[in-house]
């Protein structure tokens, strides 16, 4: 029998949250206008978590989790580092991922030496 989350069993609560549909994610993420076009990129096949391929929306992401997808001409590497709970403004959405091609850009992506 799966546990009850309770106040006195806050694991059972938080192993349930901390996953969350891809195409879900991605939307909240604000890397895609719609949910519906979320859910076609991870349909299509052309979408990667953790170098597998994903063929279905439904799969479950989970923060640490790298995703590899197609956006206009380029290829973005993505690292999930937190699980949003809603689509809110850009910032916020900012703070749901690290962007990994820009961390492999090394000094050309602002940072100083």
């Amino acid at each position: 029998m799966a546990e009850a989350a309770s106040p006195e069993n806050p694991q059972a609560d938080k192993q349930r949250v901390e996953k969350v549909r891809v195409d879900k994610w991605l939307w909240q993420a604000r890397f895609f206008k719609t949910r519906g076009l979320a859910a076609e990129l991870a349909g299509s096949g052309r979408l990667r978590i953790n170098s597998e391929h994903v063929a279905k929306p439904a799969q479950p992401v989970r923060p640490g989790d790298v995703l590899t997808f197609p956006q206009g001409d380029r290829i973005r590497v993505i690292r999930i580092e937190a699980l949003g709970t809603r689509r809110g403004p850009a910032p916020e959405a900012r703070a749901l991922y690290t962007d990994l091609d820009e961390a492999a850009a090394g000094p050309e992506s602002g940072q100083k030496q």
